[in-house]
């Protein structure tokens, strides 16, 4: 096992920072369920020193012009991407996720948030708005100040930046929590940024419980919170928030529909289907989870998912070779199989998998269950796990129906020949974000984020910078003032 013992378990203002008041967190290799490493939750000590330090840096941060805070995030996304293959490691290490994703998904998918954002930060402008007889209006895009990001335990390198990217780009600091699951990896971040030239206080880490979320939130410094996280928690933290007026963005659970039509490729629908559902073993908040197949294509779907999903790779996550890992934790697999259970008693056909793997660590099979109807407690809460729902529809007007028919409105996708049909799905689809014959591809160029109880606020792309920043206007007359009296 290699040693994944951080520095210290908080990066502050500039550098690692101990200390051992806090209780003592077990970082557990998933795989095995050996503890790696070991950080504290941040004492109150350590939540004063980020937020001082977060609120020293802000100003000139914010000061400084936006090619130059670019630079800083360009620099970063080059490191990452030089280290890529180390920092992979310790998110397979911190998550579980096997080495063949995270060396393509997780530290690359940070470096192009950083550099995507660091190219954008001086393009970050205002307008003219003329008015009558001379007068006009400028705009100006102005930094919140001090933000927070509280991360989840799935992507914990990718979270990290896709807050931190944006925020700094507008000119604010920020001190970010990770998930007390997987600690590590944002440390890294924060050292990196550090490397690439950003002050000391720009970004901060420290790790803890909730409670330290909880005083991070509810201080009076901070402007702005942006949540990755469940639904229950995100209901907590954008109250807190509320109560201080604080600008916020939560990007949360889901219970997402795959449509998948008669006249599909059968194919490429079925590799939608295993990436939305056993990819990163299912713990991805966007996952379709609830699998839409119509009639006339039920069977062969589900026979050939069946031999598809027989070739899953369950093996040492550092081995490239292994395709599905285990899931995050002992806690975790128990709510998972848990679901399984309830899937069964309540009905439905197991086609494959279902069982805990008896190996050290923490697996279980790939899961499909059919026959799924739409009251099952497996069609209605997100489970974040390896398990697939797979229901029938025989019509396009039903299929979008019962796929709206969620509190939940995170992500969707269809898959069909006519594409007519496609885009009549994509707009009727009650979501923030959709796909037209694929799934679960997050560009940092596009918009990303959900609606109804899946959250608010947009990541990614250039509307992030609307949820990073505030707009000033700035009335200018060049005619006199008048007045009645």
């Amino acid at each position: 096992m290699r040693d994944a013992t951080p520095t210290a378990s908080h990066y502050v203002d500039g550098a690692y920072l101990e200390d051992a008041e806090g209780a003592a967190i077990e970082v557990i290799y998933p795989a095995t369920g050996a503890r790696i490493a070991t950080v504290h939750s941040a004492s109150g000590q350590v939540v004063e020193a980020a937020l001082a330090a977060a609120t020293r840096a802000q100003p000139a941060w914010a000061a400084l012009p936006g090619v130059e805070r670019g630079r800083v995030l360009r620099r970063a996304a080059d490191i990452l991407r030089a280290r890529n293959r180390e920092l992979s490691e310790l998110e397979t290490l911190d998550t579980g996720k096997p080495l063949s994703e995270t060396l393509v998904a997780d530290a690359t998918s940070a470096a192009d948030a950083l550099e995507y954002f660091g190219g954008l930060a001086a393009a970050i402008t205002g307008e003219h708005i003329p008015l009558a007889d001379g007068d006009f209006v400028y705009t100006r895009r102005e930094a919140l100040g001090v933000c927070v990001g509280i991360g989840a335990w799935n992507y914990p390198t990718q979270i990290a930046a896709w807050k931190a990217a944006p925020a700094l780009a507008c000119g604010n600091t920020m001190v970010f929590k990770p998930s007390e699951t997987t600690p590590l990896c944002a440390l890294k971040l924060a050292e990196i940024l550090t490397e690439a030239g950003a002050p000391p206080g720009v970004f901060n880490v420290v790790n803890g419980l909730g409670d330290v979320g909880a005083a991070l939130v509810a201080d009076g410094r901070v402007a702005k919170v942006s949540l990755t996280g469940s639904v229950p928690t995100g209901r907590k933290v954008y109250a807190a928030a509320a109560q201080g007026m604080k600008h916020a963005t939560m990007e949360l659970g889901g219970k997402s529909p795959l449509v998948i039509f008669d006249d599909a490729d059968l194919e490429s629908a079925i590799s939608a289907a295993i990436n939305g559902n056993f990819y990163s073993t299912g713990q991805i908040c966007s996952n379709g989870t609830r699998v839409f197949v119509q009639s006339g294509i039920k069977e062969a779907f589900l026979e050939r998912l069946a031999e598809r999903t027989a070739n899953a790779t369950l093996g040492d996550p550092l081995d490239e070779a292994t395709t599905l890992g285990p899931m995050v934790s002992a806690a975790q697999l128990e709510i998972v199989l848990d679901y399984v259970a309830r899937g069964r008693a309540e009905g439905a056909r197991l086609v494959t998998g279902g069982a805990r793997v008896e190996r050290e660590g923490f697996w279980i099979e790939p899961t499909v269950f059919a026959d799924v109807t739409d009251d099952m407690t497996i069609a209605r809460e997100e489970i974040f796990g390896p398990v697939m729902t797979v229901l029938d529809f025989e019509t396009e007007d039903e299929a979008l129906a019962r796929a709206n028919a969620t509190e939940y409105g995170l992500a969707a996708g269809v898959f069909t020949a006519d594409l007519t049909r496609a885009h009549r799905m994509a707009a009727g689809f009650e979501a923030g974000t959709t796909w037209i014959n694929t799934y679960n591809l997050t560009p940092v160029e596009a918009p990303f984020g959900g609606s109804k109880m899946s959250g608010v606020g947009r990541e990614n792309s250039a509307a992030a910078i609307a949820h990073w920043s505030e707009l000033k206007s700035v009335y200018v007359s060049l005619n006199p003032t008048e007045a009645p009296f």
